[in-house]
């Protein structure tokens, strides 16, 4: 019963409905690789530059939707939002560390037939996890954004209470996404310990984007990653003023308009 419920992720119908309200044509595939499978809705011409977008914890795909049928993005780029590994519909409650969802993502990626380098757009746990990516495949991704990240690993501060959670039977009666999310946030701050050394390896342009009023991932983590992005070609910081954790639907214009004028 507490898996029914709180999934965070809409049916083949909702999704069907939505894009034919929107009047946009899109695909949406789930590709079964040894052992696993991942999940994920595109739009836009496939021969514009891939730009992908990866949520925060909990969520899915449908957390970018509004982007996937802006009439801007859609003339400029191929949109692709995916599911994480244990969310949407990919292996849903099955949670996974940042490494081995990283590993899982780029398979994705190499299955899709990119023209042109990508680029790749990460909120909150998303952003650990796209710079996670651009650490393992430098040369794949022209240009890295950052949303609301939670990437200083000493900033991570892990509630006690996930661990009693985690536990059986208790966490069996964690609902939905709620469980893997769960999981996830209590390894993420061994995972960052681990990503912060390898930072130095993105060489490419990032962008940094943050509200200074985000009570849930603190606002230093923007100096933290201007610190140890040291080998970037270019590293570009965006401070929205009284915003919090949520800019990605609270200030929709200025991130539309950020990644149109990438």
């Amino acid at each position: 019963m507490g898996q029914s419920c709180m999934r965070m992720r809409s049916s083949s119908y909702e999704t069907i409905s939505f894009f034919n309200k929107a009047k946009i044509p899109f695909s949406q595939r789930k590709i079964q690789f040894d052992g696993y499978d991942m999940n994920f809705v595109e739009t836009g011409s496939k021969e514009n530059p891939p730009l992908i977008f990866v949520h925060g914890s909990p969520g899915s795909w449908n957390a970018y939707k509004k982007y996937l049928t802006d009439s801007l993005l859609l003339k400029k780029y191929r949109l692709i939002a995916l599911d994480r590994p244990g969310f949407g519909y990919s292996d849903f409650a099955d949670a996974q560390n940042l490494i081995i969802q990283t590993k899982r993502i780029l398979a994705l990626i190499d299955t899709l037939d990119l023209k042109k380098k990508v680029i790749l757009v990460g909120h909150s746990y998303g952003g650990p996890l796209v710079l996670s990516l651009t650490t393992m495949r430098p040369q794949l991704f022209e240009h890295t954004v950052v949303l609301s990240g939670s990437v200083d690993p000493n900033l991570e501060n892990p509630e006690k209470w996930r661990l009693f959670f985690m536990s059986k039977p208790m966490r069996y009666f964690v609902p939905g996404a709620l469980r893997p999310s769960n999981d996830e946030l209590w390894w993420l701050k061994k995972d960052l310990f681990d990503l912060q050394p390898t930072l130095k390896k993105i060489t490419g342009k990032v962008t940094v984007i943050h509200g200074d009023k985000d009570r849930l991932v603190p606002y230093g983590n923007m100096k933290f990653m201007q610190l140890y992005l040291e080998n970037t070609s270019k590293t570009d910081t965006l401070t929205i003023k009284r915003a919090d954790h949520f800019i990605p639907w609270s200030h929709f214009d200025i991130i539309r308009d950020k990644l149109y004028n990438l």
